[in-house]
Order: structure tokens, then C-alpha cells, then sequence
């Protein structure tokens, strides 16, 4: 597994970050994710077999914020 950390911005409340925290933890491949509203920030741990940075970032742009 692999970990990072992405800063997150556009969130405007804590069911921002649960939502995020839902799909990704959804993905093909993700471990532990935990995403924080008031850090700005979401520690991802993935199997990078199976999914990638760029594929969380993707997703987390779908739902409308900006992933670095």
C-alpha cells in the first residue's frame, strides 16, 4: 500500500469531506482514507496496482474540489 497526502481545497463543511471520504474509499484498490475539513487536507493509502494518485485526484475533482 501506499500512502499520500493531498491538500484539499473547496470544502465548505465536514459533509464535504465525508463525501469525498466515501467515494474514494469506494475506489478499485483503496485502503485507509481519511479526509479532514478542518486540516484542508486527506490522507489516502491505495494499492498502486490498482489505482493511482492521479485517479484520486481525478475523482475528488469530479465531486467539484481541487486535490495537490
Amino acid at each position: 500500500m501506499e500512502k499520500i497526502t493531498l491538500h484539499i481545497e473547496g470544502m465548505h463543511c465536514g459533509a464535504c469531506s465525508i463525501g469525498i471520504q466515501m467515494l474514494v474509499s469506494q475506489m478499485d484498490g483503496a485502503g485507509k482514507v481519511e479526509v479532514s475539513y478542518e486540516g484542508k487536507e486527506g490522507i489516502f493509502e491505495f494499492d498502486p496496482a490498482k489505482t493511482s494518485k492521479e485517479a484520486i485526484i481525478k475523482v475528488i475533482a469530479e465531486l467539484g474540489y481541487t486535490a495537490s
